[in-house]
């Protein structure tokens, strides 16, 4: 009878988080987001560029080239068709390829804002290296003032969020202590003894019986 009670005042074993080991999480690497934030805008310059490429002249100069290769005319109509839609398809593609990137870099990253920075940052500079190399325009010393203002605003924003995301340690683990204390032990100083809600249940339905 003693034990009984005894084991009704201990309370079921099970409800002690002690019994229970937290699950272990592989930490994601901080360099994966920073990877897919600059492969999307990356992308995002290409699509810039096919796009461009399928409504521009320069693309009705590369088709007769094409054409003359082919031993066709150099005005042929279908090689330029084709041509033009192809570009068109890798605009869509590079554009569907960005937005896959752009999503799995957020979902990686801990800030919006900075995968936002560092998208609009190398989509900023591939776009006019592109521009230089496929379409030969030229860069103006406005254009380096602005990059250069670019970077310097991405590491300021940078700086800022990750000395803001480090915030006052949290002490303890949320209440766990306490409650293993009160899981332990009994309230009277009693160690608990292993018993699953089954069989708590069972040894309060006995003593009320006994009762």
């Amino acid at each position: 009878m003693s034990d009984l009670r005894q084991r009704v005042r201990n309370g079921p074993r099970s409800l002690t988080p002690t019994t229970s080991k937290p699950a272990m999480t592989t930490p994601k690497p901080r360099a994966q987001w920073l990877i897919y934030a600059i492969a999307s805008g990356g992308c995002a310059a290409l699509n810039g560029v096919f796009a461009k490429l399928t409504t521009t002249a320069q693309t009705s100069h590369l088709s007769s080239s094409l054409a003359v290769l082919l031993h066709l005319s150099p005005s042929n109509r279908i090689i330029d068709f084709l041509l033009r839609a192809l570009m068109f398809g890798l605009n869509l593609l590079f554009n569907l390829i960005m937005w896959t990137l752009f999503t799995r870099a957020l979902t990686l990253g801990s800030s919006t804002t900075r995968v936002s920075i560092m998208n609009t940052s190398s989509n900023f500079l591939v776009t006019a290296v592109l521009s230089a190399l496929v379409f030969s325009e030229a860069l103006p010393g406005l254009w380096f003032a602005g990059a250069g203002l670019l970077v310097v605003g991405s590491v300021v924003i940078g700086a800022r969020e990750e000395k803001e995301g480090r915030g006052p340690e949290v002490v303890g683990d949320g209440g766990m202590a306490g409650r293993e204390a009160v899981g332990g032990m009994g309230l009277d100083g009693v160690e608990r003894e292993d018993v699953g809600y089954e069989g708590y249940r069972d040894d309060l339905v006995e003593l009320r019986n006994e009762r």
